[in-house]
């Protein structure tokens, strides 16, 4: 009698990097050039995103700007790349803005979002940057500092929309006639571009009510004798983590049924995840959900372009956004980054606990692929260094470096194609949103993964640079590149 199947959380992998770990050298010959563990980023993969996005726009004939959002990671070679393919960048500190403007992004492209002090407004006011305004301080001193320059371009950031999630971020709507007051005050000063907002959640039926409440305040704008000709939608598109659905579906039941003590134990040290056990039965929603999300983020922007809107008659918001003459930005950060990202490790060594679990101690720290209140809810891979002795599967915990009971990569279960030895690699999918930057810490004084660009030529291969050495190239795309197996030069 066969054996069941271990459950599995199999990643979605783009194309142009399975190639890449598949063929000769890959994550291997990195690893010996540059050490363990790395940040690999793929620029070819981020145009690929950034391609489908423009074709849902373009598709429907829609006036728009693409931002975007710097703080997703760090890597030069991603804004590089968003600036060699003519987009806008979105950034929200003085550090993402001297970053964009030595990575070649005229001010005029940039937009600055997120709240703003004293300094970082005074260091704004000469750039004729476009500022996202977070609340009414920060437009009145916008408009004071501005002085006898040229009015500075505005956006207003609005929250509060019934139907959406409070929001920390935005101007409330039982305060926009104090917006209506200052932009009419200070028209000589301020150049009102429209109305944004930023909604974290991706539900959208939430999206499709900000979208309804910002055309209102546009009529109203019009009323004052504004003139605005933005709507920006902001960002928070998805990624699409799992390769398999179902799988997913299947690995949760599971670990369900584990936190309730049937079948095998999948949860290390009482870790329920986000979840809470109460009359047998468990309930809530996991730290890992949007490991759960099967759209991606053109068909979300599709799906709220054509969106009917019940105040315009029906009509799409793209149809009403044409009809009006208003351009639509946004802000994507993840959706631009999806997939484009790995990060690889080296095994230290394998041992058991006390209670029979079996450990994988890696050289890097569960903060370097996620932040601490998430949960890595995709297989990652494991490269070996030999044939493996047993090739059975094997369920394990995969333990970080630091010294501390907490530094638990995994704290679910991971079935690994066989039992890891010292000097194999382990190859964490799509960490490129966030996961490489947000939570990176210098616990234990170790130094923080280098980052790496990795890209395709036809007729010579993968090359690796540094990240801060990447420069696009006029080929840029991976789509339908031919990718066999060629080392790492």
């Amino acid at each position: 009698m066969t054996a069941p199947m271990p459950p599995g959380l199999p990643a979605q992998i783009h194309p142009l990097v399975r190639a890449f770990l598949s063929g000769p050298g890959g994550a291997r010959e990195v690893v010996a050039r540059f050490g363990s563990p790395a940040h690999l980023v793929f620029p070819q993969v981020f145009a690929d995103n950034l391609d489908r996005l423009r074709a849902v726009l373009e598709a429907r004939r829609a006036r728009y700007r693409i931002c975007y959002a710097h703080k997703v990671n760090h890597s030069r070679a991603f804004v590089r790349t968003a600036e060699h393919a003519g987009i806008g960048i979105d950034v929200a500190s003085a550090q993402e803005l001297a970053s964009a403007r030595g990575a070649g992004f005229a001010c005029a492209r940039i937009e600055v979002t997120g709240p703003k002090g004293e300094d970082f407004l005074r260091a704004l006011a000469a750039t004729g940057s476009a500022i996202n305004v977070d609340n009414v301080w920060e437009l009145g001193r916008v408009a004071e500092l501005a002085g006898g320059r040229a009015p500075i371009p505005v956006l207003v950031r609005v929250c509060g929309i019934p139907g959406t999630p409070v929001s920390r971020f935005g101007v409330p709507l039982d305060r926009v006639d104090e917006v209506f007051e200052v932009l009419t005050a200070r028209r000589d000063r301020i150049a009102f571009r429209g109305f944004a907002f930023h909604i974290d959640s991706g539900e959208p039926g939430e999206r499709l009510r900000a979208v309804e409440a910002c055309l209102e305040l546009t009529e109203r704008a019009y009323a004052h004798g504004l003139a605005p000709a933005v709507l920006n939608i902001g960002g928070g598109f998805r990624q699409v983590f799992t390769a398999d659905a179902a799988a997913f579906d299947a690995y949760v039941i599971a670990l369900r049924e584990s936190l309730l003590g049937r079948g095998e134990p999948m949860a290390w040290g009482g870790n329920t995840f986000g979840f809470h056990l109460d009359g047998g039965a468990v309930h809530g929603t996991p730290v890992f959900h949007k490991y759960a999300n099967t759209v991606p983020a053109d068909r979300m922007l599709a799906d709220l372009l054509d969106a009917g809107l019940e105040a315009h008659g029906g009509r799409s918001f793209a149809q009403v956004a044409a009809e009006n003459l208003l351009e639509v930005w946004l802000e994507p950060g993840k959706a631009l980054v999806d997939h484009a990202g790995i990060t690889v490790a080296r095994v230290e060594f394998v041992k058991e606990t006390a209670d029979g679990s079996v450990l994988v101690n890696l050289d890097l720290s569960r903060d370097t692929v996620t932040p601490a209140d998430q949960e890595v809810m995709v297989d990652p891979l494991l490269v070996p260094a030999a044939e493996p002795a047993d090739p059975a599967p094997l369920g394990v915990y995969l333990a970080g470096r630091l010294c501390l009971e907490r530094d638990l990569i995994t704290n679910h279960k991971v079935w690994l194609p066989h039992r890891p030895r010292p000097g194999d690699l382990v190859v964490f999918p799509n960490t490129g949103a966030y996961h490489m930057d947000l939570s990176a810490a210098r616990a234990a004084m170790h130094a923080l993964p280098p980052k790496l660009a990795v890209w395709h030529e036809d007729g010579a291969g993968f090359r690796v640079c540094p990240d801060e050495l990447y420069e696009p190239r006029a080929e840029l795309s991976a789509e339908g590149a031919s990718v066999p197996g060629h080392g790492v030069h």
